[in-house]
């Protein structure tokens, strides 16, 4: 016979016995939240080119040039136009880009972000 003995010994798996058993952990799974989305809008003003709000819709927002007219006149007749939804550092980013692109090129152009 030999001397080896099993350095662990295996619980029934009926947990019964005499009450030594061990049990399983387990602990609960964690969800991963959607993270909350944000519109990103233009505003009209009535001194921004209109060549240059398609520009922005095109460049910043990888519209193409016909969306980017459409999203350019519902902001000119309607005063607000969606621009697109996204995370919120995305969003951030976008508005800043834009505001920062406007600013250089002299346009009182808005861009704001609103939680969805």
């Amino acid at each position: 016979m030999s001397d080896k003995r099993p350095t662990k010994m295996a619980a029934p798996r009926d947990g019964g016995g005499d009450g030594s058993g061990t049990a399983v952990v387990t602990r609960p799974k964690a969800k991963t939240k959607k993270p909350s989305l944000y519109r990103v809008l233009l505003l009209n003003d009535d001194y921004t080119p209109m060549e240059f709000v398609i520009h922005v819709l095109e460049r910043f927002f990888n519209k193409n040039r016909e969306d980017a007219t459409r999203v350019m006149l519902h902001v000119h007749h309607n005063g607000v136009g969606e621009c697109g939804i996204f995370t919120y550092e995305v969003a951030e980013t976008k508005v800043t880009q834009v505001m920062d692109f406007a600013r250089r090129h002299q346009h009182p152009l808005q861009c704001v972000m609103e939680k969805k």
